[in-house]
């Protein structure tokens, strides 16, 4: 049952002016957009005065969000980006005194779909088959992707500009005068409804690579792997025993920078005199690199609490048109760059 409080939590006026709106209290001076944002709010929650007095208190479920991952907490600490995510996800949902609750991990076997039910909205980060989209979507319509690539019909989507910003680091890049560029990246995975994972090396900023190259009539040489500073090291020994050496390397992702980085000085070769460096994330410690990490930093905080604000908009509003925000980004050049010409 909704309750006063609750309705003045979402139309950010004081539950004292709420219940004088609602008692259409002749005193009350207010203006009159206030007042028929609260009304309906109101309305659309089903308010009413009498099971407000009678019934149980509300338990907020309502006004909730579920919350669903791909990665836990272990594995988020590891990746900057996943971590910043979730972190505004959680203060924008205190900003609106709203309750977050993990409902499942994405690869957990056994997971509880029917509590999706009980949420005034869901939000999942990262990528799910369509039958798993489908299931959530059948039982909360209120469904927010977060960081999805993927095309599905019907559903709110909020992702980073990565595919765009890669063809415009290769455009700087190519400006500088490189031509042999190569790319260091992760696989996507998909998560299917059981928790296993569906991987391709058809990852967002690889195709991009792959596209911008095949454009400009240049040879591809992309390697793709897990996620860590260990691939992005032994992918770059890979890349370092062809023929001819690439000048530059762009990189997926900071954590596999670090790897990048130590399999060129293993080499005895150096950035950016013989190999220029630009990766993803910008962490704080890319700064303290020597060199300095050219990297593109990503607001992902602001993603999370974006999508607080629009699973907010979604429990007040019926659907009306499917929104995908495309979020910008801002590449940091830094030491790790050099102009050939």
């Amino acid at each position: 049952m909704v309750s006063i409080r609750d309705i003045a939590r979402m139309a950010t006026v004081s539950p004292a002016s709420v219940s004088r709106i609602l008692n259409n209290d002749p005193t009350f001076s207010i203006n009159d957009n206030t007042r028929q944002r609260v009304i309906e709010i109101a309305n659309r929650m089903h308010y009413s005065k009498e099971a407000s007095k009678k019934g149980p208190r509300y338990n907020h479920d309502s006004m909730s969000i579920g919350l669903i991952l791909r990665h836990n907490l272990e594995s988020e600490l590891r990746d900057p980006y996943f971590h910043e995510i979730r972190r505004g996800i959680e203060h924008e949902a205190v900003k609106w005194r709203m309750r977050v609750v993990k409902v499942f991990g994405m690869r957990d076997s056994d997971k509880d779909w029917d509590q999706l039910s009980q949420f005034g909205a869901v939000i999942m980060v990262g990528e799910m088959t369509q039958p798993a989209i489908d299931k959530i979507t059948a039982l909360n319509s209120n469904l927010i992707l977060v960081d999805s690539y993927a095309k599905h019909a019907g559903v709110d989507v909020i992702r980073t500009d990565f595919a765009e910003k890669t063809a415009d680091i290769l455009t700087k890049l190519y400006a500088y005068g490189h031509r042999k560029i190569a790319f260091v990246g992760g696989e996507s995975s998909i998560v299917r409804p059981d928790g296993s994972v569906v991987r391709d090396e058809n990852e967002i900023r690889a195709v991009s690579y792959r596209n911008w190259m095949k454009l400009h009539d240049l040879p591809a040489v992309a390697k793709t792997g897990h996620w860590t500073a260990e691939d992005g090291m032994q992918l770059t020994h890979q890349i370092l025993a062809q023929s001819p050496r690439p000048t530059a390397i762009v990189v997926a992702s900071d954590p596999m920078a670090m790897g990048v980085y130590k399999a060129i000085n293993n080499a005895g070769l150096r950035i950016p005199e013989d190999i220029s460096i630009v990766s993803f994330d910008d962490v704080e410690m890319n700064q303290y690199l020597v060199p300095a990490l050219s990297s593109v930093r990503m607001e992902a905080e602001e993603m999370g609490r974006t999508a607080v604000k629009l699973a907010r908009d979604r429990m007040i509003e019926p659907h009306k048109m499917v929104l995908h925000l495309v979020c910008g980004s801002q590449l940091m050049l830094r030491e790790s760059v050099k102009k050939l010409v």
